[in-house]
């Protein structure tokens, strides 16, 4: 039988582009073929993070850090990276929260300054148990980590999680017992006492 050769443009498929065919200054094919590709699993770490409210907006930020940081230089392992920023992204997020849930000093009332105002040490303590709280909070496993957040953080109940996830009400039980254990062993690590 006669072989019969294909034009070009009637082959089945085109290979993928080759990751060193993209040059330096090629800031969108390097991120069609580095970043781009990962976006769903970088999405759905992000879900065991944070609220769903936040995915896009951390997926974002990571986005812009992860492009600042190859303006910078050459970046080895895209992929390794935009899972690292995107827990650095939403670390960031815990502690601007944190932050945001004090009371401006324009705000306050001058007789509770005095009167019944923590005193600096105080102060320090609770932002540092905030910072450590997030980081406990991020080293949990995802599924533990998500049940916990939409418990503490969202207040809904085993039944609402579990009918949420899609589990049983005694797995929610057992993963957010395992999620608050690993806190507490956490902060013994770090020199805090159980609550």
């Amino acid at each position: 039988m006669p072989r019969v050769d294909l034009p070009p443009s009637s082959q089945a498929q085109t290979p993928a582009p080759d990751r060193r065919e993209v040059g330096p200054g090629d800031t969108a094919a390097w991120f069609a073929t580095e970043l781009a590709p990962h976006e769903a699993a970088l999405r759905a770490y992000l879900h065991g993070l944070v609220r769903p409210a936040d995915i896009d907006d951390l997926v974002q930020e990571t986005y812009a850090r992860i492009l600042q940081a190859r303006a910078r230089g050459p970046i080895d392992s895209p992929r390794g990276l935009l899972f690292a920023t995107a827990r650095n992204a939403a670390r960031d997020l815990f502690r601007r929260r944190a932050v945001a849930n004090t009371i401006p000093i324009a705000e306050m009332d001058e007789s509770r300054v005095f009167d019944e105002a923590p005193g600096v040490p105080e102060t320090v303590s609770r932002r540092q148990e905030s910072e450590l709280l997030a980081a406990a909070i991020a080293e949990l496993p995802p599924r533990c980590r998500e049940i916990l957040v939409l418990r503490k953080f969202e207040n809904l109940s085993h039944r609402e999680i579990a009918h949420r996830l899609g589990i049983a009400e005694h797995t929610v039980e057992a993963q957010l017992t395992k999620a608050l254990h690993r806190c507490e062993e956490f902060f013994a690590r770090h020199g805090l006492p159980p609550k």
